[in-house]
């Protein structure tokens, strides 16, 4: 088959004809009454600051029904130190969180070293702060205050979810994480509020332990959603081959 011929061929062949125009009409009425414009979400600056009023509220909303006892027996001085210190890590860690559910924003820190900055220079504070060597009912004392603060947090971070629900987290992990730890500064705020036991080893493993369970289930919950819609789309895309 020579140029000539296969030309003739391809000038005869029939090709598909498209949509008819009141098909086209009528899929483009439908798209015109359902389609709405997004609503723009409001800005970083202002979800921050939702974010970490809800730390506050939290801490001082469970420190108002069990017990302003810690921060009444705090020197002006320590007071000073652990609430700056907390004050600056909440900011820190609500701005990283926002960061992590908006995609294409600037991030500061990774989540792994916001929650190693909270751990560690929260606790050098506390060691600062609080030099009593004793260990007085150091299980039973401890998992309350666990249990306690671990409660707040979960609570912080269920309200924190609500406001930046229309987010999205492309790592999952990763907002996972930076949202745990910032939960976990709400329990521990809380706790530097209401508890009175200022043994150094108590403030160190449990109420810090607060801060770093929290960033574990955190990173849990993140992993899991990930797994989850990486199952939705294998299973989506094996009925569209199928």
């Amino acid at each position: 088959m020579n140029d000539r011929e296969i030309d003739e061929l391809l000038n005869g062949a029939k090709l598909p004809e498209g949509p008819r125009a009141e098909t086209l009409d009528r899929i483009a009425g439908s798209i015109a009454g359902s389609v709405r414009p997004v609503r723009p979400p409001p800005p970083r600056w202002m979800l921050s600051g939702g974010v970490a009023l809800i730390c506050v509220t939290v801490a001082l909303a469970g420190s108002a029904g069990l017990g302003f006892f810690g921060i009444a027996k705090m020197t002006s001085l320590e007071r000073l130190f652990v609430f700056s210190a907390l004050g600056i890590l909440v900011l820190a860690a609500a701005g990283e969180m926002v960061s992590a559910m908006v995609p294409g924003s600037r991030r500061r820190f990774s989540s792994g070293a916001l929650l190693a900055i909270a751990g560690l220079g929260f606790g050098a504070v506390l060691a600062l702060c609080f030099r009593d060597c004793q260990t007085t009912r150091f299980i039973h004392a401890g998992l309350v205050c666990l249990a306690v603060g671990l409660l707040h947090a979960i609570s912080a971070g269920l309200l924190g979810w609500l406001v930046l629900r229309r987010g999205f987290a492309v790592d999952a992990v990763s907002a996972g994480l930076a949202a745990g730890t910032f939960a976990g500064l709400a329990g521990v705020a809380m706790l530097e509020l209401h508890c009175a036991n200022f043994q150094a080893a108590h403030v160190l493993v449990w109420h810090l332990g607060v801060l770093l369970v929290s960033a574990g289930l955190g990173a849990l919950c993140g992993w899991r959603a990930a797994n989850s819609a990486a199952r939705r789309i294998d299973s989506k895309r094996r009925q569209s081959h199928g």
